[in-house]
């Protein structure tokens, strides 16, 4: 089988494009050699796939256990996938990890594209293990004793919430991964309000650069499969016309819980109107009881 399958990288940083292969139909050895194909690559391509709902749900169900989407509108015959289309505002035109204000966030995400335009609306991707090794020692270890709140205020749901460590390690592959993003990370829980900003500031602008990152350009029934332990995702909000998206996600990953060298920011002064900044992270710890 390795012999059929044709392997294409797209960038240094990460990405390889996949042919020579059906996923409607895979033998255990082949779900295998993708599953291998995705720790190395983190993000793979599969050119000219065209499933319907049914094979694209039961390639899915080869990675894991499928969730529909917790704040979207899933498949109104089948709730493990999900359809977005641009017209109706799904474009996702800032970095993120899937569902990563979730207890336990999205494993693997798998989309095909439906219907792209002509020109834009490419997607980028960001190797999250890269953009921590390359970081200063001092800031790596600064960041290896934090953790940072995430909420779904960017879909309406900013009660739901969950503190994840900066820093995960990858349980397969035991790297090191610098888990924050600027759609759903909040707050850095052991910092101001003030140093908080600063600080993730920097890192989204980090994270961003070029070196660290791959862009895809759509054709239709192209599937993608990304590992979101690994990875930050983005959408090029740069054309006319529609881009409808179908997607499943493989949920249940569990991150190990961090070890933050410091106890959770608290204000050094009295009541004032800069306590609303905090409040966010007092009603996470009220509603765990920590």
């Amino acid at each position: 089988m390795k012999d059929k399958i044709q392997v294409k990288r797209i960038a240094s940083a990460l990405g390889a494009e996949i042919r020579g292969l059906e996923l409607r139909s895979l033998s255990p050895e082949t779900v295998q050699e993708i599953k291998s194909l995705l720790l190395e690559h983190h993000v793979l391509f599969f050119p000219d796939q065209g499933l319907n709902n049914e094979e694209h749900i039961a390639f899915g169900e080869h990675f894991g256990e499928l969730e529909g989407h917790p704040h979207l509108e899933n498949s109104k015959d089948e709730q493990r996938l999900f359809v977005l289309k641009a017209s109706r505002g799904g474009v996702a035109d800032e970095w993120h990890s899937d569902l990563s204000f979730l207890p336990r966030p999205a494993l693997i995400s798998i989309l095909q594209i439906l219907k792209c335009p002509e020109v834009g609306g490419d997607t980028l991707w960001a190797n999250l293990a890269r953009a921590f090794d390359e970081l200063s020692p001092p800031l790596r270890d600064l960041c290896e004793g934090l953790s940072a709140l995430h909420n779904a205020e960017p879909h309406g749901h900013p009660e739901t919430m969950f503190v994840h460590p900066m820093v995960r390690v990858h349980p397969d592959t035991g790297q090191k991964v610098l888990f924050v993003n600027e759609h759903f990370t909040r707050r850095i829980v052991e910092l101001s309000v003030e140093e908080s900003e600063l600080l993730l500031g920097y890192l989204a602008r980090w994270i961003a650069r070029p070196r660290f990152t791959v862009r895809y350009r759509w054709s239709p029934g192209t599937v993608a499969m990304w590992d979101n332990r690994c990875t930050q995702h983005f959408v090029s909000n740069d054309f006319e016309g529609e881009r409808v998206i179908q997607r499943v996600t493989v949920m249940g990953d569990q991150i190990e819980e961090g070890n933050p060298r410091w106890a959770p920011y608290k204000s050094p002064v009295g009541p004032s109107d800069t306590d609303r900044h905090d409040q966010m992270l007092r009603e996470f710890f009220k509603s765990t009881r920590i």
